[in-house]
């Protein structure tokens, strides 16, 4: 059956050497780390990261039936190829699945990542034709849509209540056995590089299963590393941080550095282990094999990009990628420092000092820093701005790196959670989200006031947001983004009730956004540069033709005011922030933008990468727009996994 088994594994001494280096400990449970690993258990309950026994079933029953019209299409399909009789009633064609569900860490709710695989006389066009309207006949099915035309197609769908994203592989095979392994490299011969990046979820899910030394032990400990990393902000491919299968690669090696452990003990050693881990050393399951099919591999002595990566993780199947290519010099920090508070946390909770619901407490990332920037994406319509945050959210690590080159920048974190944005205009219709990117500036000796200028930062951002929109023939004229630059003190004025706790009450004069024709950028709200929006720059000139991209951008001008052109450049204050000259209290706007591969919805947008989120290049990493700088500190990119 393509669902992972219930069954777990009994807490064994394990003889089998897992992973490329010797195990750290093969140490046995005492009775300590039993009963901490049921009181893990226990502060895990209320997150609703298990699934209800019922609700399981439910999920396995819905499999079996698409299992069931898999095979029903796929022999109606033969027929119709005039297949022999004795070939269709052996033909076969399975449902696999990968992802969370069959790692078996699913949470409450979570959909379920699949994939259909056939046999060779089965077309991609059969699948996204006949197969995607057998699915419609299904009065179980609602919210059908297909995205053909995604890195990684998909048809994604409502069976029954339950999230189902169906990828499709054709193998080279005549018929396909029902106890058909995806890990067997062979398979890969011959196909297109759209069946190879289908199949490279399971292929990657099914070698991490295989390569821990108790699927019980490390799943449990996945549950809380993974409910850890989203409660802390730090659980987003997209943005910079890691996704699930780079959370799940790091669960692994740990369970394979200390084989006997139970969970307790894991999520500990899990802090120790990389808190200490020496960046950029990549962390390997197992050791990379070549099969001579000719598929780019992550190898640092061979691609030159490859060696500039900053956290490798490479998954073990063939091909080998580093699912965490976009990974850049702020978000490894942020995730480096959560790691040793995590280390910090889980040394109190072994020593009784502390209980596990300390180590899930979310931290209150509107406190953590001075000043931040917003980022406002706004459409007219739903539709549009399902489209457009897709396209922006998939873009803002190119501010990131943007801000990480800027020599007064230590660090720029994003928070991964969106959150519905203050409107322009009350009576205009309008779509907002909003998102969050905390700052710290460089402390400067003997320097009172510095002039911070993020002009360039923002500017280069947006337009290639705009740039990439246009091209794609996605754009419409009223999709803006604007830029903010916002103090701690401020951020009450913008956010939900519920997400920022109000430590006094602040003025709310001055809050504005500046109209869609200009574009403050400086840091201090009293001393504002403004020059014009690509918005404005659009909306003079047809789109008629929207697939050129859009004319330069018009040339900085200043104030017309000579003294506001003295002060075009607010001061910042020495601290690394900015001086707190301004009365009113208000943050103050800034730009406008679209993404690479724009999609018709926000579930579409995710979908575009295989389930962007965890989607692997097959290019080594070169698909990551933005390449923060400096060079490697490993620059023989030798394979080495520090432990």
């Amino acid at each position: 059956m393509p669902f992972p088994a219930n069954q777990v594994q009994t807490s064994q001494p394990s003889q089998k050497h897992y992973g490329i280096t010797s195990p750290i400990s093969l140490a046995l449970p005492k009775e300590v780390d039993l009963a901490l690993t049921r009181k893990l258990t226990e502060a895990l309950k209320p997150y609703g990261v298990f699934e209800e026994e019922l609700e399981l079933q439910r999920r396995i029953l819905v499999l079996g039936k698409l299992n069931t019209l898999v095979k029903e299409w796929i022999r109606d399909i033969s027929e119709t190829k005039n297949l022999p009789m004795s070939l269709i009633e052996s033909v076969g064609g399975k449902i696999f699945t990968f992802g969370s569900y069959r790692l078996g860490v699913h949470t409450k709710g979570a959909d379920i990542d699949a994939l259909c695989v056939a046999p060779r006389h089965v077309e991609r066009i059969d699948f996204f034709s006949s197969f995607y309207e057998k699915l419609k006949e299904q009065e179980e099915v609602k919210d059908l849509r297909a995205v053909e035309e995604a890195f990684v197609p998909v048809i994604k769908l409502s069976f029954d209540g339950i999230e189902i994203d169906i990828l499709f592989a054709r193998l080279a095979l005549q018929t396909i056995p029902e106890d058909l392994d995806l890990r067997d490299d062979s398979l890969l011969k011959n196909l297109d590089i759209r069946c190879i990046r289908s199949l490279n979820g399971c292929r990657v899910t099914d070698e991490i299963l295989h390569l821990v030394p108790n699927i019980e032990n490390f799943r449990l400990t996945l549950r809380a590393i993974k409910l850890w990393a989203k409660r802390h902000n730090i659980y987003s491919n997209i943005l910079g941080f890691l996704g699930g299968v780079s959370w799940a690669m790091l669960v692994a090696r740990t369970c394979q550095l200390y084989p006997n452990a139970v969970a307790s003990t894991l999520v500990h050693k899990f802090f120790l282990v990389f808190s200490k881990w020496e960046w950029p050393n990549p962390v390997l399951l197992k050791q990379p094999e070549d099969c001579n099919l000719n598929l780019p591999v992550w190898d640092p002595r061979v691609t030159p990009s490859d060696r500039y990566h900053l956290m490798p993780i490479i998954t073990p199947a063939y091909p080998q990628q580093n699912s965490t290519y976009n990974v850049s010099v702020s978000t490894r920090a942020v995730m480096i420092d959560e790691f040793k508070q995590g280390l910090a946390i889980t040394d109190e909770i072994l020593q009784n000092k502390a209980e596990w619901s300390k180590l899930f407490e979310a931290p209150n990332f509107f406190q953590k820093y001075k000043h931040y920037i917003v980022l406002l994406a706004s459409a007219p319509t739903e539709k549009q701005h399902l489209e457009w945050v897709g396209l922006v959210e998939s873009k803002i690590r190119i501010l990131v790196g943007n801000l990480e080159k800027n020599e007064f920048i230590t660090l720029a974190h994003v928070n991964p959670q969106s959150f519905p944005g203050p409107k322009e205009d009350a009576e205009k219709q309008e779509f907002n989200t909003m998102w969050v990117i905390g700052i710290v500036f460089k402390k400067m000796e003997g320097s009172e006031n510095l002039n911070v200028d993020l002009t360039y930062d923002i500017q280069s951002f947006t337009d290639t947001v705009y740039r990439q929109a246009i091209s794609s023939k996605m754009f419409e004229p009223d999709m803006k983004i604007t830029a903010m630059h916002v103090k701690r003190k401020q951020l009450h004025q913008l956010l939900p009730n519920l997400v920022i706790q109000k430590r006094r009450k602040h003025s709310t004069e001055g809050v504005r956004l500046l109209n869609e024709s200009s574009l403050d950028l400086s840091l201090d709200s009293d001393n504002s540069m403004s020059i014009p929006s690509p918005t404005a720059a659009l909306k003079s000139c047809p789109l008629s033709h929207a697939s050129n991209p859009p004319g330069p951008v018009p040339a900085l001008t200043g104030p017309s005011d000579p003294q506001a052109k003295a002060d075009a450049v607010g001061p910042a204050d020495s601290s690394g922030g900015v001086s707190n000259g301004q009365k009113s209290g208000g943050p103050r706007a800034a730009a406008s933008a679209p993404a690479a591969n724009p999609s018709p919805s926000r579930r579409t947008s995710h979908a575009q990468a295989g389930a962007e989120e965890d989607q692997l290049p097959f290019n080594g990493g070169q698909r990551q727009e933005a390449q923060t700088g400096g060079g490697p500190s490993n620059r023989n990119g030798q394979h080495c996994s520090g432990l």
